[in-house]
């Protein structure tokens, strides 16, 4: 017997709601994109006409005005809106999921965890980052134990962009929870504490370098993990050269991927999970390689295929949750402990010490 659809209610459709969230959503068995909350007649424009059934709210307050007719509401509105959008809708019955970061704070993360623990309802984070072809090679080396025991964890999200694009993401009011450490610095922390657990020490350096930019660009982030593997974490707009995305150093040997995972660039180009079965997939010359004693530049190691990359695996995990009680694919609880870190890096940045947790 097929089920109806889940109906899903969507807040925010600029880059997370339009690029991410509302295509995942629409190539989901199991949901239905129902609404989509935008004040931008631009953005209501570009919703309606790449979701030909949507219906278009132009606030949150019209959308909650008819939480019966929804199942499940995505928050991808700007950061400082994350906990009272997820707070209305919890309050209103509504199972929710809210984009990185949940919170400002993890005492928020955790209160919100609470009431939905309290209501019986779904509260998970959108974590993406967790299903990009290199993170799901990686665990796959570390599952099979091919690189022995892990010494040092290196990670690098940069980006090149020397002139600030302004907005909310790179404001420096507090209030708007802007920034990289907030921003991309969410997703390799997540990835840090799924692959190697609780970080106890944390040392950070945070600058602000471009002319005009308000908020920290250029920022480093060391975690010592409670099971002795150390973490090197980059973030930064400021990078002329980019580092390997991920430069991972075991007993046995070590692990070097450079370059992204190309399911941002394919959903900004408008492709669509499910269309093509080559989703997430790239090319052998991109493939990293793991080996022991020399360079991969020049040579060293064996090729390791990568895996191909699955942001669609987040909302399936999601529908089967709410439908057939599997697991939540991100709890609100394991953000806010990687908000534990974010904080921690944000007081260690500011006062030059290492942060104990």
């Amino acid at each position: 017997m097929t089920r109806t659809p889940l109906r899903v209610g969507l807040v925010g459709y600029g880059l997370a709601g339009s690029v991410f969230h509302a295509p995942l959503i629409a190539a989901t068995e199991g949901l239905a994109l129902d609404t989509v909350v935008t004040s931008n007649p631009e953005r209501q424009k570009q919703a309606l006409a790449e979701f030909p059934d949507v219906r278009v709210a132009a606030t949150s307050d019209e959308l909650f005005g008819r939480a019966a007719e929804l199942d499940l509401v995505v928050v991808a509105s700007p950061n400082k809106t994350h906990v009272p959008l997820a707070t209305t809708a919890l309050e209103a019955g509504l199972p929710v999921v809210v984009d990185k970061p949940i919170a400002g704070t993890a005492a928020e993360a955790r209160a919100l965890a609470a009431l939905a623990e309290d209501r019986g309802l779904l509260l998970s984070v959108f974590q993406n980052r967790r299903w990009d072809n290199d993170f799901l090679t990686l665990r796959k080396l570390l599952a099979e134990g091919e690189l022995g025991d892990v010494w040092r964890f290196e990670s690098r999200f940069e980006r090149w962009r020397p002139q600030p694009k302004g907005g909310w993401r790179e404001s420096g009011d507090p209030e708007e929870i802007g920034g990289l450490l907030y921003d991309l610095g969410s997703h390799v922390v997540d990835q840090a504490l799924v692959l190697f657990g609780p970080a106890t020490q944390v040392y950070a350096e945070s600058d602000v370098r471009r002319p005009g930019a308000q908020a920290d660009d250029d920022t480093f982030i060391a975690l010592t993990h409670a099971g002795g593997v150390r973490s090197h974490l980059y973030v930064s707009a400021t990078t002329a050269q980019l580092g390997p995305r991920f430069r991972v150093l075991g007993s046995r040997a070590g692990y070097v991927k450079y370059g992204l995972d190309p399911q941002e660039a394919a959903l900004r180009e408008g492709r669509r999970p499910g269309t093509a079965a080559d989703w997430g997939t790239e090319a052998e010359e991109l493939w990293g390689r793991v080996g022991a004693g020399e360079s991969p530049v020049t040579g060293g190691g064996r090729p390791e295929p990568t895996l191909p990359g699955d942001y669609p695996a987040y909302y399936a995990a999601v529908t089967r949750a709410l439908l057939d009680g599997g697991a939540n694919p991100v709890t609100a609880l394991e953000a806010a402990a990687a908000l534990d870190v974010l904080e921690a890096a944000r007081r260690s940045a500011r006062d030059g010490v290492a942060v104990t947790l």
